[in-house]
């Protein structure tokens, strides 16, 4: 039997940084993400040779284990022997499961796009088809968050499982004692149609570990550093004003919160913006955007811009002299995905 899964991955839109839980703890965050026609991929083989073979193909890293109802998770591919672990726990009676894997994303780590924690998700539904077991969309997200951020202990935020479990546009709402409220955006169609043509994602060539950075972040907020947790609520309050612009198709204002959302999220780490990204927010500027940010946890990665339509095509010639990839990638109503064969 061979399961197959995909999950999509996200821009988030505004108020990242506030879905940490040393944040939303004390004050409860906000965060406006939207999911794209960009995944994270899973291929599940069933084997009866008592080996487990995970295979992150683009990364080329391949490791073999003896089929046991506990791996090692100090390794190149630990998300994938920390998911396994946690299912062979939980949901197979921690007998253990002989099975070959196959990942791989239309992303880079380290890109902004929330690709570490969208593959999480992926693999997590082919576990979910190839056993049969009964996870909603909210089950499988919060598993996704436990087994990161508990299980493996790394550092990060709450959105990127959300996102890529439910897809789609929504307002995400973080509360103390893991309280997790998705909010999907019915927008018109106009509305998503006119942001997917205003929107150019460049990738900087820049890759980063988000987890230092979040380290940092969580740090700060946890000693109550008044200039973070004041930046911290400001990218929170413009997660909520930008929500509105969309409802209301008000992209004057959607340009306005974007802007204003980057310029709080610079302050609430050093390392979220650096020379080269700053000289190359003002080289976007000068070409035809009208605002942008740094997609995710910032540092490098991919720049999220938005320019007007009929300027657009002059901002992807000049993003082109630069090195890097630039991307048009639509939105998603669609959530992660299992079929098998």
């Amino acid at each position: 039997m061979i399961i197959r899964s995909k999950a999509p991955l996200r821009l988030g839109l505004a108020g990242g940084g506030s879905d940490i839980k040393t944040y939303y703890d004390r004050y409860g965050g906000h965060v406006l993400n939207a999911a794209i026609g960009m995944y994270a991929y899973c291929i599940l083989e069933s084997a009866d040779d008592g080996r487990v073979l995970f295979r992150a193909a683009d990364l080329e890293i391949e490791e073999t284990y003896g089929a046991e109802g506990v791996l090692p998770t100090n390794n190149p591919l630990m998300l994938h022997t920390g998911i396994y672990n946690r299912i062979v726990r939980d949901y197979n009676g921690g007998a253990p499961l002989s099975l070959r894997m196959i990942t791989y994303s239309d992303a880079p780590a380290g890109s902004g796009l929330g690709s570490s924690s969208t593959l999480v998700v992926a693999i997590i539904k082919a576990y979910t088809e190839y056993l049969s077991l009964p996870l909603g969309e909210y089950d499988i997200a919060s598993l996704a968050c436990t087994i990161e951020r508990v299980d493996l202990g790394q550092a990060g935020g709450k959105q990127d499982q959300y996102a890529a479990t439910f897809g789609g546009f929504n307002f995400m709402e973080f509360y103390k004692g893991e309280q997790v409220i998705v909010n999907p955006l019915r927008l018109k169609r106009w509305i998503r149609n006119e942001l997917e043509a205003s929107l150019v994602l460049f990738h900087t060539g820049v890759s980063r570990d988000s987890a230092n950075i979040i380290s940092q972040q969580i740090a700060d907020t946890a000693n109550e550093k008044p200039a973070v947790v004041e930046s911290t609520h400001e990218v929170k309050r413009q997660a909520a004003l930008m929500k509105e612009a969309l409802l209301r198709g008000d992209f004057r204002e959607f340009s306005r919160c974007l802007l204003d959302g980057w310029r709080a999220k610079r302050n609430m780490a050093a390392s979220i913006t650096n020379d080269f990204l700053d000289g190359l927010y003002r080289y976007v500027l000068d070409n035809g955007a009208e605002s942008a940010k740094i997609s995710g946890a910032g540092g490098g990665g991919f720049m999220m811009i938005y320019t007007d339509p009929s300027k657009r095509t002059g901002l992807i010639r000049a993003l082109k002299k630069k090195d890097g990839i630039v991307l048009t990638p639509g939105f998603t109503e669609i959530g992660t995905q299992a079929w098998r064969l």
